[in-house]
């Protein structure tokens, strides 16, 4: 079943989350990645309501479709397709930009937002720690490949979902981003992988200037979510109990659709975004050098992912 609308939940009344300004998005497509749940879901569920064409990419095949059923159901808005693909496998995330492609040759909102935090150490069908896979690599290949699409939309935005948690990392780790010559600790290996999503929101923006497709970071607010759901006890603790102080995916979305649709940030890119309003980053997020490096430690591990092996 899925559920459009959560019922309010107790919260500090002193610090009330920022309300949103709709915006007329008709004629608009927009891409939400990781819709079928949370703030995706509600990120794509405001999109349809404003008139865009919104395309829904979820992994689960029952969920997905099920959640675009319902935002079509609800908004009345029939320009809402659903795009399956599992952001593990990397050679799926390229099948589903061609996909994307095809059906949208121009396009004018990417949401990178699908992401998940593990608590122990898994690999992906190709051989990649999968938080830095899943997080990174994927969002990373999928703007690659839908670079052309964006350059055909009007002021096109890329907007990459990232966390407060890349505020805390004091180094990116790349030469271990395999996280094989260090202790496996899920929080810091997921604040790394948000890192890395600020370090490639600022590159990307310098790569497209003049370009008319801007991009841009933020983190979300403190959000009850299923991004934990493979994580055990800190799933159960934000479910049961962190959802009393934590805010909504409807609240959590707001910062992504801010970014993704306000009318003043038209010409921002490069910026890092929190509660709707511009933030300042990890320090980190303005190295030159660290961006580049790991831009092309992304480009390497997605060619050699999607490299034909040896029979």
């Amino acid at each position: 079943m899925i559920v459009l609308d959560e019922p309010p939940k107790w919260r500090i009344p002193w610090r009330p989350y920022p309300a949103l300004t709709p915006v007329d998005l008709s004629g608009q497509v927009c891409v939400v990645t990781g819709a079928s749940s949370g703030i995706g879901l509600q990120t794509a569920l405001r999109l349809a309501e404003w008139g865009a064409s919104v395309a829904m990419v979820g992994r689960h095949p029952e969920r997905t479709p099920a959640a675009c059923q319902a935002i079509r159901e609800r908004t009345g808005n029939g320009a809402v397709q659903y795009f399956l693909a599992d952001f593990a496998s990397l050679s799926e995330v390229w099948q589903l930009a061609q996909r994307l492609k095809r059906a949208y040759p121009s396009i004018d909102v990417l949401v990178n937002n699908a992401g998940l935090w593990l608590q122990r150490r898994e690999l992906t069908p190709d051989g990649y720690e999968k938080t830095f896979a899943v997080n990174h690599l994927a969002p990373f290949l999928l703007t690659m490949e839908l670079l052309d699409s964006l350059k055909e939309g009007a002021h096109a935005r890329v907007v990459n979902v990232s966390s407060r948690l890349n505020e805390k990392v004091k180094r990116l780790r790349l030469e271990d981003w395999q996280v094989t010559a260090r202790r496996y600790w899920g929080i810091e290996v997921y604040g790394q992988s948000k890192l890395a999503n600020v370090l490639f929101s600022n590159e990307l923006a310098r790569r497209l200037d003049g370009t008319g497709v801007t991009s841009n970071a933020l983190h979300p607010g403190d959000v009850a979510t299923a991004v934990t759901r493979d994580s055990g006890f800190l799933d159960w603790g934000i479910n049961w109990v962190g959802k009393r102080w934590l805010l909504t995916p409807e609240e959590g979305a707001r910062t992504s659709l801010h970014v993704a649709t306000s009318t003043t940030l038209a010409e921002t890119s490069g910026s890092y975004f929190s509660r709707l309003r511009e933030a300042a980053p990890n320090p980190l997020a303005h190295d030159r050098e660290l961006a580049t490096e790991l831009w092309d430690l992304s480009e390497e591990l997605c060619q050699r992912a999607l490299t034909p092996k040896p029979l």
